[in-house]
């Protein structure tokens, strides 16, 4: 075990005897979310959201989503010049990969801060790769769909040695809400409404 690994252990052995006051303000966030949970277990359903209402209609490669329901975020989208895009915006695959990237960054953060892990370096870079010939219909034998991802994750710390970021890893691949959905997949509901 390293050194680091085995100053680690030790501060985190003294916070579960509760020897020392827990700093982490994720695990008082935690506390008090986990009280307000089992009393209302409803209360920890939550919907995340996006819309694209089209406008410039007469411009089938740009549109606009708004993130978040309460917030309404604008973000200019475009598609990819591989399907006759201008790339010139964000496009649904690079939003697609910014989501896992960012769920996966924030929950190795989350985690590090309740273990009281000092990070010191965090990268995540996501590719998703597709065969855009199925999209577009020119190769029936080919899949609509990214066939792909690939996540490449560095992190460095000043308290905590390879064992307790591999560690610190293995449990944020647990606990990426979005990384569990891709893995998985989901079912989508489906609705049309004509206007």
């Amino acid at each position: 075990m390293e050194k680091d690994d085995i100053k680690f252990s030790a501060k985190h052995l003294a916070n579960k005897l509760n020897l020392r006051n827990v700093k982490s303000e994720v695990a008082k966030r935690h506390k008090k979310l986990k009280e307000i949970y089992e009393e209302d277990p409803q209360k920890a359903s939550i919907i995340d959201s996006a819309v694209v209402e089209g406008e410039n209609l007469d411009d089938p490669f740009h549109s606009k989503v708004l993130m978040n329901d309460e917030l309404n975020l604008p973000l200019k989208t475009g598609l990819h010049r591989a399907v006759g895009g201008d790339h010139d915006y964000s496009t649904p695959g690079d939003i697609l990969s910014a989501a896992l990237a960012v769920c996966f960054e924030s929950t190795l953060r989350m985690i590090a801060d309740k273990l009281e892990i000092q990070l010191e370096h965090t990268r995540v870079s996501v590719e998703a790769s597709v065969d855009v010939r199925g999209t577009l219909m020119f190769d029936k034998s080919v899949p609509v769909g990214f066939q792909k991802m690939n996540m490449e994750v560095e992190l460095g710390s000043n308290n905590a040695g390879k064992k307790i970021l591999n560690t610190l890893y293995r449990a944020a691949l647990k606990s990426c809400v979005v990384y569990q959905t891709l893995k998985s997949g989901i079912p989508v509901s489906k609705t049309l409404k004509i206007v």
